[in-house]
């Protein structure tokens, strides 16, 4: 059951991405993701109000735990570095095409493992190993398809905020490991509802600021914002995504490492939209790039299993 969720959230998130493309081309990214961590909060604070006032939820897969500081202070940092990824992240997506932003994705689950590797002492394996360095060629090669399009990948620095990007992408999968695992495994053993549900509304504060402070001073030179509907399903494919994915982490035997995997397979179908819906150009020499990402990814779930 935990693999289908990480399927589903997978085949989720890879609307996400198109829906944040869409919603970022020509636009201002700081009222984009503001308006993103808005309607996810008001997707959320229904089920923490229903759950703190009501019984109407008890026992059910919505129902949202209650806690002190000393949970909520590791969701406020969840929510920092969760936001950080997506900041850098939207800023990368508005300047670089569909079809580099989701292979350089892809290689979070790399990162996860070389972080597993560095920070709990994880060994890795011969067929993780492999994974690994297919994951490294197929950047590479991605780097070569990118200048036929005038993207130089040591240079250009949308490419480095997107790498920084998948770095805290990587950070926030091994943190929500630490979050989930039992108490007396080392881990928080938090509920999954309140995180995700707390962690979207602090998000949605840390952006408030953000757009009072940094956007709404200059606006007027700065791009201007349209609002377009793919803003709000932004919202509704990221925390249906996110969803799937805590309740599949949630439940008994399930593997973090595989479900980081799984989930960057969302790439298939951002790519997919890239060339369909944005028309963007060299797919033959980036589709090969994917398929090496792919491939690593196999031998990581098998390597991991």
């Amino acid at each position: 059951m935990w693999l289908f969720c990480a399927f589903c959230s997978a085949f989720l998130l890879g609307f996400y991405d198109t829906a944040k493309k869409t919603s970022l081309r020509d636009n201002a990214v700081i009222p984009v993701l503001f308006l993103n961590t808005l309607f996810c909060s008001l997707i959320f604070l229904p089920l923490i109000l229903l759950s703190y006032n009501t019984d109407l939820l008890s026992g059910s897969v919505f129902e949202v735990a209650k806690g002190d500081w000393s949970v909520h202070k590791f969701v406020i940092l969840k929510s920092a570095i969760v936001l950080s990824s997506w900041i850098c992240g939207y800023v990368g997506l508005k300047h670089l095409p569909l079809t580099i932003v989701g292979p350089i994705n892809a290689t979070r689950p790399v990162m996860v493992l070389v972080g597993a590797l560095l920070v709990f002492g994880e060994r890795l394996n011969l067929m993780q190993w492999i994974g690994v360095t297919l994951a490294v060629v197929s950047f590479l090669l991605l780097s070569r398809a990118g200048k036929k399009e005038g993207i130089d990948f040591r240079s250009n620095k949308w490419i480095w905020i997107v790498v920084l990007a998948a770095v805290l992408g990587a950070v926030s999968g091994l943190y929500d490991k630490f979050l989930m695992a039992p108490v007396e495994n080392g881990g928080a053993g938090l509920d999954r509802m309140l995180v995700q549900s707390w962690f979207n509304i602090y998000q949605c504060g840390m952006m408030a600021l953000m757009l009072a402070l940094l956007w709404w001073p200059s606006r007027k030179t700065t791009t201007p914002f349209k609002w377009k509907w793919s803003i709000l399903l932004i919202s509704v494919f990221i925390s249906a995504a996110d969803f799937m994915y805590f309740y599949g982490l949630s439940l008994p035997d399930a593997m973090i490492s595989i479900v980081s995997m799984v989930r960057r397979s969302s790439v298939i179908v951002s790519f997919i939209c890239g060339v369909l819906i944005f028309h963007e150009k060299n797919v033959r020499n980036k589709a090969i790039d994917l398929a090496l990402v792919l491939l690593g990814m196999v031998f990581l779930f098998f390597g991991s299993k």
